[in-house]
């Protein structure tokens, strides 16, 4: 098999363009500042058919599973990981910020801050108690969960739709079969407008850099490098030990996703290759059942690039405001962080606004210190949003070996191989890597 040229393989155009983005930024920043609308429509394109995406691919999964008792104990075993992965990103932001106290010293007078920048965000921020978190779950109605593109109240139904069908029996295949035909139009769809990902990813960096790279202090780029060597800590030592104890190399699964990351780098969004994830992970050995029901809850639970991010975040605020928190206080933003952190889906700026609604639950940090931050938020979205990416592959593949649902042989070969088959949702290429599990098996059948 003909190997492609390197420059026609997604991740080099990605970063070319990214490379491109900052040289338009940094020379010619009133260009770049107007490249803007490229990343912006791009994000709309994939938000467009995420929400279907998630609803006809839980509940083809669900319904593979085959018994009630299957997909509980998958949910069960997913959710304890999604907690216990996130309350640990949490405690490691918080002991890495209180180390390195990137925020002292900058004795910020409150009065003086200008708080106009942040006045939409407070807006749009909500009181995030654990009955709100409940009851914002549950939407006001299915139409009204798909218009906003809620993923978790999308999940929400999704899995209650499922269930509904698995107590059918096989009443319900003629309705999973239409489902699974429709998830494989609308990966076709994201197939088309992944294709935009230079595009959208050299008018993304070219607006950040011109809008934010030069306006950020000595504190702010503190912070920001905090953030970024957290998560590359956290990847590689947390999340790669992981790997490792289950016989996987991550720098073998950085290499076999690559093209997401760069997406993602470019898009600050995770939301992005939400499609080619799912691809991407059945073709590395997992499940579809698995992947198809793990992958999308991993969205709204399990945020660790985000939750790396809030508590670092809050406490930096709390240092640069001199609010000084006692031991109790700095757990609570914790525990609060753990709540308002879910459903911190992965679209650009969701995280700070996910900030805005702890400070509000905590009364104890001042809300008035996001602008402090606002300069870099921007350029710590790329890093929490490869974490959260990374995060939920990895706990997708997991959950796969620990029900014995990972092909060994399979995972061997793709992470082994020098070129990797592209995903289905790429569109490029009509072999059995590039269509959904059941086209391709019919196709490997003598």
């Amino acid at each position: 098999m003909n190997r492609k040229p390197f420059y026609r393989h997604l991740y080099f155009q990605v970063l070319i363009a990214i490379v491109l983005g900052v040289f338009v930024g940094t020379y010619f920043p009133d260009f770049g500042t107007k490249m803007k609308p490229l990343g912006d429509g791009f994000i709309k394109l994939i938000r467009m058919v995420v929400a279907p995406i998630i609803f006809t691919t839980v509940v083809v999964g669900m319904a593979g599973m085959g018994s009630f008792k299957r997909v509980g104990r998958v949910g069960f075993k997913a959710i304890l990981y999604f907690e216990v992965m996130t309350t640990l990103a949490l405690l490691i932001g918080w002991v890495v910020v209180k180390w390195l106290q990137p925020g002292a010293g900058v004795n910020a007078d409150l009065s003086k801050l200008d708080t106009k920048e942040i006045a939409q965000y407070v807006t749009s921020a909500k009181t995030h108690g654990f009955v709100d978190f409940l009851l914002n779950v549950i939407p006001n109605s299915v139409v009204d969960a798909f218009a906003k593109g809620d993923i978790v109240q999308v999940l929400f139904f999704s899995i209650l739709f499922g269930l509904a069908l698995a107590a059918m029996g096989d009443a319900n295949k003629p309705i999973i079969h239409l489902l699974d035909k429709l998830a494989d139009a609308f990966l076709k769809i994201i197939g088309m407008i992944i294709q935009l990902a230079p595009l959208a990813a050299f008018g993304a960096i070219a607006y950040t850099t011109a809008t934010f790279g030069t306006k950020s202090i000595s504190a702010q780029l503190v912070l920001m490098a905090c953030v970024y060597i957290t998560s590359v800590l956290f990847i590689f030592i947390l999340l790669g030990g992981l790997l490792k104890l289950h016989g996987i190399s991550m720098w073998k699964f950085l290499k076999f996703i690559r093209e997401e990351i760069f997406i993602v780098l470019g898009t600050a969004s995770s939301e992005s290759v939400l499609p080619r994830m799912m691809t991407r992970l059945e073709q590395l050995g997992c499940s579809q059942p698995i992947v198809r029901l793990v992958l999308p809850a991993g969205y709204s639970f399990n945020m660790d690039g985000s939750c790396i991010y809030l508590t670092m975040a809050a406490i930096f605020i709390a240092q640069a405001t001199n609010a000084n928190l006692s031991i109790w206080q700095e757990l609570t933003v914790i525990l609060v962080c753990l709540i308002t952190s879910k459903g911190a889906a992965g679209v650009v700026g969701s995280a700070f606004i996910t900030l805005a609604a702890t400070l509000s639950s905590l009364h104890t940090i001042p809300i008035e210190g996001m602008v402090l931050i606002l300069g870099v938020d921007r350029l710590m979205a790329e890093a929490r949003s490869v974490t959260n990416l990374i995060g939920n592959g990895v706990a997708t593949v997991l959950v796969a070996k620990w029900e014995n649902e990972f092909d060994e042989a399979k995972a061997t070969q793709m992470l082994n191989s020098k070129s990797p088959p592209p995903p289905g949702a790429g569109g490029l290429v009509d072999s059995p890597e590039n269509l959904s599990s059941n086209a391709a098996e019919e196709l490997r059948q003598p």
